[in-house]
C-alpha cells in the first residue's frame, strides 16, 4: 500500500530552521498534489501548504515568507523548509497526498504520513 514517511522533525529555538522530508512509495507521485498539514495539541489539523506536480505552491498566511515547499519528482520526495520558526509553529507535521487540485481541507487528502513532531522553544 501507499506509504508516506516523514523525517526531520525535532526541537529548535525560536528563529531557527528545520527541514522536513516526506518520502513516498507505491504512489504515482507525479499525479498527486503534495501537502503539509500540522496539528497542535487540542487543536484541529490545519493546512500549511501544498505543491502541485508543476510546482505551483500555496501557503497559509501565517507561514508565508518563512516556509517553502519543494518536491523532487525523481525521488518521490516532498520537502518543507521552515525558517524563522516561532513557538506557535509547534505541532505534529503531516505529509499528505491528494488527487484534488486544492487541498486546504483534511477531507481532501487521500493519503497521510505518520507525522513528525516539531517543537519550537521560546
Amino acid at each position: 500500500q501507499v506509504q508516506l514517511v516523514e523525517s526531520g522533525g525535532g526541537l529548535v529555538q525560536a528563529g531557527g530552521s528545520l527541514r522536513l522530508s516526506c518520502a513516498a512509495s507505491r504512489l504515482s507521485f507525479n499525479s498527486y498534489v503534495m501537502a503539509w498539514f500540522r496539528q497542535a495539541p487540542g487543536k484541529e489539523r490545519e493546512f500549511v501548504g501544498q505543491i502541485t506536480s508543476s510546482n505551483n505552491r500555496y501557503y497559509r498566511d501565517s507561514v508565508k515568507g518563512r516556509f517553502t515547499i519543494s518536491r523532487d519528482n525523481a525521488k518521490n520526495t516532498v520537502y518543507l523548509q521552515m525558517n524563522n520558526l516561532k513557538p506557535e509553529d509547534t505541532a505534529v507535521y503531516y505529509c499528505a497526498a491528494s488527487k484534488y487540485n486544492v487541498v486546504y481541507s483534511p477531507g481532501s487528502v487521500d493519503y497521510w504520513g505518520q507525522g513528525t513532531q516539531v517543537t519550537v522553544s521560546s
